[in-house]
């Protein structure tokens, strides 16, 4: 009985720890948050409704001719 409850305890934490792990976008180079960081940027939006924040090398640097 012991090790079915430890077993159920170990499940139901690591569903929580599941839960909050962060969501990526632009290509694995961005993370989905509420609000970016100071020198972060936002090109589009997650599927989660929050903001993909890309870091200043993953950034696009203009516009293709």
């Amino acid at each position: 009985m012991k090790p079915l409850l430890l077993t159920l305890a170990a499940l139901v934490l690591s569903s929580q720890v599941i839960a909050d792990s962060t969501e990526d976008c632009w290509n694995f180079h961005g993370n989905c948050r509420d609000s970016c960081f100071k020198n972060e940027k936002v090109y589009v939006f997650c599927l989660s409704g929050k903001l993909c924040c890309v870091k200043p090398k993953y950034q696009p640097h203009g516009l293709p001719k």
